[in-house]
């Protein structure tokens, strides 16, 4: 199923399923590495001796606010008489994700509420070896795994820590996980685990009849635990509410530092348009790369993702947000593009966020015969967007440290590579990657990135 919320900062990103459970968390690039790669990081509730996961059987109404990389996300459940209204956010500046949860109590007496949130991480992608544990100077949970550290802990209105917190291991020896052990409203205190492991994290608030009262939930990720220890001081010095609003106000300000005429649109397309920008910054890493999609589902099927860097997307991706006046992630895209050009002056099929040669399907050697397994396009289109930058923002500085290795060096290449007989563009696959010639889109990409290299040459 697609990721109906993401949210992120170029470095931390998060993604929820139409449950609100967070299925991804990739650091520290989006898109690699995966920490939880599909399984489920729930938030769960105890109230009047019942217990129940946020899920299906919920009210929901999931969102943003409105333009901001902030969820808006309304629960509801007649049955416990409890309404939640969370806010999410990944902070624009540090590594840390926040979670606000406001418990409305719909009854007529004072309750107790105790919320929880479990952490199902496979670190780096998989669950071997990980582990897991309480620290007391932290107050929080920290899971951890060669250079990988994820602390998790929370505060509420009554309560400036933890209430209650467990690991333990899970999908071994009959063990279903962790996340059991909150249903009883109750968790064991149990302070550390390696191998496969999860973790329970908890906070109580009592809450007066008919009003509210305010939880935290983060995660901190980080490099060291040292690194995730100054990240939780941090939150718990700012104070989680502060760390969502600046946030909030970073990406308003992002998405309407330009002001296109869409006043003469209807009122919800230009939301749209404001949403859509803000959602297409969600899948672009801080290092340049522009991810197609983040979501792990796909892997059931095609035991692959398509959390990868495809140029020819990218490409045109980054055209449209220098359209609607955005050039700084397009700026790092051609730096980070330029060092992926091959000695021969391609771009190969797609690559990793951090820029190493992504899984492929075509074949260095097909028909008894070696050749360039690559889409031209792709090395084309490039070109053609990078001039389509230069020609609206006349960016001499970043032209002039990538003239010599992209612009002349893929265009040489793009004269080399052609059919001796007709001079169009020579066999390469297609924009769909299901067969291979000499294509319509490829010769009119092809066309565009000459052209595009002879106007640099005029400049």
């Amino acid at each position: 199923m697609p990721r109906d919320i993401p949210i992120g900062n170029g470095r931390l990103m998060i993604c929820f399923d139409q449950n609100y459970a967070m299925r991804e968390l990739f650091y520290p690039h989006v898109g690699q590495e995966n920490h939880v790669f599909g399984r489920f990081c729930r938030l769960g509730i105890w109230v009047d001796q019942q217990f129940s996961w946020i899920g299906p059987d919920w009210q929901k109404q999931l969102g943003y606010l409105p333009d901001t990389m902030v969820t808006a996300v309304t629960f509801g459940h007649p049955g416990l008489e409890i309404q939640l209204h969370c806010h999410d956010a990944v902070d624009f500046h540090e590594d840390v994700y926040v979670k606000e949860v406001t418990v409305e109590n719909m009854a007529s007496r004072q309750r107790e509420v105790r919320l929880f949130f479990t952490l199902d991480l496979g670190i780096s992608g998989n669950d071997i070896g990980d582990t897991a544990g309480y620290d007391p100077k932290t107050e929080a949970v920290i899971h951890y795994k060669g250079a990988r550290y994820l602390l998790a802990s929370g505060l509420s209105t009554d309560s400036t820590g933890l209430s209650q917190y467990a690991v333990g291991q899970k999908g071994m020896a009959g063990k279903e996980g962790t996340f059991r052990d909150a249903e009883d409203g109750w968790l064991s205190g149990n302070a550390m685990a390696q191998g496969s492991v999860d973790s329970v994290v908890a906070v109580h608030t009592t809450v007066e009849p008919r009003s509210q009262g305010k939880a935290y939930f983060w995660i901190a990720a980080g490099s060291s635990w040292l690194e995730v220890e100054r990240l939780n001081s941090l939150v718990r010095h700012k104070h989680p509410r502060q760390l969502i609003k600046r946030t909030e106000d970073y990406w308003r300000l992002w998405v309407r530092k330009e002001s296109p005429p869409l006043q003469q649109l209807p009122r919800k397309i230009g939301e749209l348009y404001r949403r859509s920008l803000i959602v297409v910054r969600t899948q672009i890493d801080s290092q340049g790369g522009i991810l197609a999609a983040n979501d792990s589902d796909v892997v059931h099927y095609n035991r692959d993702t398509y959390s990868y860097v495809w140029p020819r997307d990218a490409a045109l991706v980054v055209h449209a947000l220098d359209l609607s006046g955005h050039p700084a992630s397009s700026r790092n895209f051609f730096r980070f593009i330029a060092q992926l050009l091959q000695p021969e002056g391609c771009l190969l099929h797609k690559f990793n966020p951090d820029g190493t040669l992504a899984s492929s399907w075509h074949p260095w050697y097909d028909e008894g015969q070696a050749q360039l397994p690559i889409q031209e396009d792709s090395t084309a289109l490039v070109l053609w967007a990078l001039w389509q930058h230069f020609a609206l923002y006349r960016d001499l500085d970043l032209i002039k440290g990538l003239y010599r290795p992209l612009v002349k060096n893929a265009a040489d290449f793009m004269c080399r590579y052609r059919d001796p007989e007709t001079g169009l563009p020579s066999p390469s696959y297609d924009l769909w990657e299901e067969r291979k010639g000499i294509l319509s889109f490829t010769v009119g990409a092809v066309f565009g990135g000459l052209t595009a290299a002879s106007l640099f040459c005029k400049v």
